[in-house]
């Protein structure tokens, strides 16, 4: 399988947010120092976002650590989706840094103060290179877990905020134009928006519970119908604890051939073979019924 479902997807690449964490906190220090002395709204806009990154990327690791605690009588499925709300509570915090950055920007355009180009330049490409060797680092993480794309997309954030620091820095030093900080600024903050809006998106649809994307319900529904003594399938339902934690129910009807444990069983068997094999979905529950106990229940949801 492509997963880890008994713990969520983010708990492997624990190692890699730490280090992450470690460089983002050490460009955020340069960045605070030089955009202080310099005077550049670009630069403090960029290590502002840094500093978001860093309180996200600590949200995710303690979410990682939070869903390791071993499920209960209230909770179930344990605590997956604390790495979701660490997640969405990012994204929030993105999109509140870049209305500060908006802002910010708008009133320096009306009276750019002078900036110091080459240190500004110096900065943006130490955080530049920074930032592609955390790109590269949780690269692969981010295809598996919500929590660790959370992270990635905030890298990816730096590292174009980085590229328009170091490109008003090049307009400054070869022009002496001012407002080229403030306006790099609001480039910087109009890329972390869609980004920021995207994983918001993703989390709203993990806790409402909607279908993966990438599963298809009328394939899956197909599938079932595949099995051998399975005759239909209604309330079928597949929703997603956390990253990597696909779940699925569905009621499937049986023929009279089914008329045992011993066959009730190899059906069983065989669904289960069929979803996590087709669909990697691990965990599923199939509520097995003879032909004409629908008619007995008092609602019918698909």
């Amino acid at each position: 399988m492509g997963h880890d479902h008994a713990h969520g997807a983010g708990v492997k690449h624990r190692g890699r947010l730490g280090l992450v964490l470690a460089l983002t906190l050490s460009v955020l220090v340069l960045q605070v120092v030089v955009g202080l002395v310099t005077g550049s709204l670009a630069l403090l806009a960029d290590a502002g976002h840094l500093l978001s990154d860093s309180f996200g990327l600590v949200l995710a690791l303690a979410a990682i650590a939070v869903a390791q605690r071993p499920a209960g009588a209230r909770s179930t499925y344990g605590f997956h989706r604390t790495e979701v709300l660490a997640a969405g509570l990012n994204a929030l915090i993105l999109i509140g840094l870049c209305v500060a950055i908006v802002i910010g920007a708008v009133r320096r355009l009306e009276d750019p103060p002078a900036i110091e180009g080459g240190w500004v330049l110096a900065a943006g490409v130490v955080g530049l290179v920074v930032n592609v060797v955390g790109l590269l680092v949780l690269r692969s993480g981010a295809q598996e877990s919500l929590n660790v794309r959370g992270a990635y997309l905030e890298v990816m954030g730096d590292t174009l905020g980085s590229v328009a620091v170091i490109g008003s820095a090049v307009v400054i030093l070869a022009t002496g134009w001012y407002p080229a900080d403030p306006l790099a600024s609001l480039l910087i903050a109009a890329l972390i928006v869609p980004r920021a809006v995207s994983l918001l998106r993703d989390v709203a649809e993990v806790l409402l519970e909607a279908s993966p994307r990438d599963v298809d319900l009328d394939a899956v529904r197909n599938h079932i119908l595949g099995v051998r003594g399975v005759v239909d399938v209604h309330d079928l339902h597949v929703w997603t604890i956390t990253s990597g934690m696909p779940v699925m129910s569905a009621h499937v009807v049986v023929d009279e051939s089914v008329v045992d444990m011993g066959d009730a069983h190899a059906v069983l068997d065989q669904l289960g073979e069929c979803l996590s094999g087709h669909f990697d979905v691990a965990h599923s529950t199939f509520q097995l019924e003879p032909a004409g106990h629908l008619e007995n229940e008092s609602h019918r949801h698909r």
